[in-house]
């Protein structure tokens, strides 16, 4: 662990948040946008050798700014779509960062080859499409080399974000799969910086996910932020189980908000797609090229239905199914051959390779085949563009269009059924056009893969699975068929949606969720840890510090009588030891502590008695709490002492066969029976199922003993059913109480645990009700075992570190 606020890059340089020199911008609010490009046009005069830049106004990045205040900054970090000489580097920089608020990311031609597209496009873009390099035909296999080359990129970014932040009040937002650890990067640099990422693609499933060699550094590196940001719920919840079972992390959701725990730090995860820009969709339908445009597909079209499609050239986009579905439809409807027409416009690939040339060939081959099979002169079925197409003449294809298809089988959001929609709203403009009257009804049809983002937000939709070619023909001809009032009812119901979840409104919400995530960023403490990608960071309440042996060693030396209450499992012997029983060394400390006449030491578990007595035998002066403190005992030669709780456990009857369904259907479960407990033990079942069928039981338990004696607890990988009243809180109130009344007046307790069950010890020694009969405060040790939420004022690492506190004390005692 590096000293608190100091966190090493590196290469040897120091830089904490007091003291990191931002020279430039530093008395600015900014927002600080990070993608792979800058949202910029780019090019260069040839006969003068002068740069001209401009806004890309389609770009995302730039809409974006709608969200946000008039008086925010927004400044861009990304790299040009050109190359540019590297003598002409700092003058191109300085320009656009004077005159566009734009950072320019210079990488060289070969690293942007090995980073963009080589790991970037054609290992992990596949791979987050559900595409695995099961053989070298389907794709590129992990490559060491792709792989530095994609870090070594990332660390430009984030040296280029550092020449523009000031931590202390910046925000900054990630865009996309290619800059996912850059996070770690800057939060080596900065711990406190406010750091949001979103993924504009699809998150596999674990079973996928796991495939990726680097999985845990990526993972790692994304919980660095402290909110990411997906389109979906099922992207989410993709990520949230690769979390579970590669990190073995949990999420609840807090007041709506889900939360993971990671050392100390809460990572807020968001679900909210994007949403298109509503005012250049409009300026584009007003653009006179369009309406003359619109005036030429009619008199092309005349009499005829238009379906258009708009897809990337790239094997997940569907093109070759929509025409195999397209082709279905004029062989079984043959009424519409001459009467339907597909125009399918493909915009340039994105990506190199084999695999873009061979779906460019199967489409030109099935657009041919249906062409001439069920093309006469003057008519062609399908229309194929296959060339770059300006936004105002697309939307005169969305205009016209009485249907729209997107067929992809794996895709992010694709928001082009957004953009249909809208434009069959129209503009007066448009309508004028299109010789429709202002109040005409406005109609239109979707025809979506249930395999997009944009599915579960068109509700009015008709899904289809794309691989069924039948279905997707049948929908087609349901789409084309449909009654007006229909169609029109359908159309209203997206346009209010679309309209009311524009681009501005995901900006704008996603940095109000960054902006709560941050806000107790100065209210903790914060330590680096680990070297490499494994960086994270400690987040720590002020007042949550590790015990230090010295500290209450020398405390312990300064009393003359102690309380100290340990827990068993996860406390003194770890929990995924395979052998319960305790080690020689934890006997012989226990044996120490209990044989000194001034320490009272207890044992404070949920376990058996019978096995406690057993495995603690050698240690004949320590005190024991089974079963949570139902049964007690002083010393070896006293007798069990049980809990004044009535013993009516007539609710096992009730617990039992319930605890057994669950145990039937979750594959590494059991069942413990104590005397005075139940216990559902799913340590060994898969990490996501054990613990979606633990939240489960316990609601289940919770409802059908809502009028029995007793309290359902989850703790760790256990959901435990025990009679009330019965708490290891109440164990530590009645030793001290005990102490107090035979004028052993305690100056001294410890109490350590790992466990839900040993937050009440922690509530019930921290009281002041003890205190106020003692004519001195006694020294509380209230301690943890892990970095996390606790009610306890202290924290050791493991079991470890407990031993060699132990270790510490008994070595006092003698």
């Amino acid at each position: 662990m590096t000293v608190q606020g100091v966190i090493p890059e590196a290469d040897g340089n120091e830089s904490n948040d007091e003291n990191s020199d931002s020279p430039s911008y530093r008395h600015h609010k900014k927002k600080i946008i990070v993608a792979n490009f800058l949202p910029l046009h780019a090019q260069k005069n040839l006969e003068s050798g002068n740069w001209c830049f401009s806004f890309d106004d389609d770009s995302l990045l730039l809409q974006m700014k709608d969200g946000f205040s008039s008086d925010t900054d927004v400044f861009y970090v990304g790299s040009l779509k050109v190359d540019v000489d590297t003598s002409e580097q700092e003058e191109v920089a300085q320009k656009l960062l004077d005159e566009f608020n734009c950072v320019p990311t210079f990488l060289s031609s070969d690293l942007q080859k090995k980073f963009y597209h080589g790991f970037c496009k054609q290992y992990l873009w596949p791979l987050f499409h559900y595409m695995l390099p099961i053989c070298p035909d389907y794709g590129f296999r992990f490559d060491r080399l792709l792989w530095r080359a994609y870090v070594s990129a990332n660390k430009v970014f984030a040296d280029k974000i550092m020449e523009v932040i000031n931590p202390e009040e910046d925000y900054v937002w990630i865009h996309d799969y290619h800059l996912m650890v850059l996070p770690t990067f800057l939060r080596r640099r900065f711990h406190r910086v406010k750091l949001g990422f979103f993924l504009h693609s699809p998150f596999p499933s674990s079973e996928i996910y796991r495939t990726l060699p680097v999985r845990n550094e990526i993972l790692k590196a994304l919980l660095n932020a402290d909110l990411i940001g997906f389109h979906t719920f099922d992207y989410a919840r993709h990520f949230l189980s690769c979390c579970s079972r590669m990190l073995g992390l949990d999420y609840e959701s807090k007041r709506g908000y889900i939360g993971l725990e990671y050392f100390g730090r809460t990572i807020y995860v968001k679900i909210l797609h994007v949403g298109i820009h509503m005012g250049r969709l409009e300026s584009a339908l007003n653009h006179p090229s369009s309406s003359i445009k619109v005036k030429e597909i009619r008199e092309q079209f005349k009499g005829k239905k238009v379906i258009v499609g708009v897809d990337d050239m790239d094997i997940f986009k569907g093109i070759s199914l929509k025409l195999l579905a397209m082709e279905q439809l004029l062989k079984v409807h043959p009424e519409l051959q001459g009467k339907l027409v597909l125009v399918q416009i493909v915009n340039p690939a994105r990506s190199t390779g084999k695999d873009v040339q061979d779906a460019k060939l199967e489409t030109y081959t099935i657009t041919k085949r249906i062409n001439e099979t069920y093309g006469v002169p003057g008519y062609e079925p399908v229309i194929l563009i296959d060339r770059p197409v300006p936004l105002h003449e697309k939307t005169a294809y969305y205009a016209l269009a009485e249907c729209c298809i997107v067929n992809a089988v794996r895709d992010g959001m694709n928001l082009m059924p957004y953009k249909y929609t809208i434009c069959r709203q129209g503009t007066p403009k448009m309508d004028e056009a299109m010789e429709l009257a202002s109040v005409c009804p406005r109609t239109s049809m979707l025809v979506i893969s249930e395999f997009i983002g944009c599915s579960p937000s068109l509700s009015g939709a008709i899904r289809v699975n794309p691989w069924d070619i039948d279905a997707v023909a049948d929908a087609l001809h349901d789409a084309i068929t449909m009654s007006d009032v229909e169609k029109q009812l359908r159309h209203e119901k997206h346009y209010r949606y679309i309209c009311s979840h524009d681009v501005a409104y995901w900006a704008h919400s996603f940095m109000q969720d960054l902006e709560r995530a941050c806000r107790d960023h100065y209210s903790k403490r914060c330590w680096g840890i680990g070297f490499g990608l494994s960086v994270r960071i400690l987040s720590l309440s002020p007042n949550f510090r590790k015990l230090s042996v010295d500290r209450i060693v020398d405390a312990y030396k300064r009393t003359s009588r102690r309380a100290i209450f340990l827990d068993y499992d996860g406390t003194v012997v770890p929990h995924h030891a395979l052998i319960k029983k305790p080690s020689r060394d934890v006997i012989y400390v226990l044996r120490e502590l209990c044989g000194d006449t001034n320490n009272t030491t207890f044992i404070v578990s949920g376990r058996g008695k019978v096995s406690l007595g057993e495995w603690l035998a050698p240690c004949e002066n320590l005190g024991i709490a089974a079963e949570h403190g139902y049964y007690l005992r002083w010393t070896k030669k006293s007798e069990w002492e049980t809990s004044t709780v009535a013993a009516d456990f007539e609710w096992k009857r009730i617990t039992e066969p319930v605890m057994k369904l669950y145990t039937e259907a979750t594959d590494g479960s059991y069942i413990e029976k104590k005397e005075t407990a139940l216990v559902w033990h799913y340590q060994d079942a898969a990490p996501g199922f054990g613990s979606c069928q633990a939240k489960e039981l316990l609601d289940h338990l919770e409802s059908v003993l809502a009028n029995e004696p007793v309290v359902v607890k989850r703790g760790y990988n256990i959901v435990e059913v025990k009679p009330q009243g019965v708490t290891k809180g109440l164990v530590a109130e009645k030793v001290l109480s005990t102490m107090i009344s035979d004028g052993k007046l305690p100056d001294f307790v410890l109490c350590v645990g790992d466990d839900r069950s040993d937050e009440d010890m922690f509530e019930s020694i921290s009281q002041a009700t003890y205190g106020s009969s003692l004519p001195i405060a006694p020294e509380i040790f209230a301690c943890t075992v892990g970095q996390k939420p606790s009610k306890a004022r202290y924290y050791l690492d493991d079991e470890e570190d407990v031993l060699a506190l132990l270790k510490g004390l008994a070595a006092a005692s003698k």
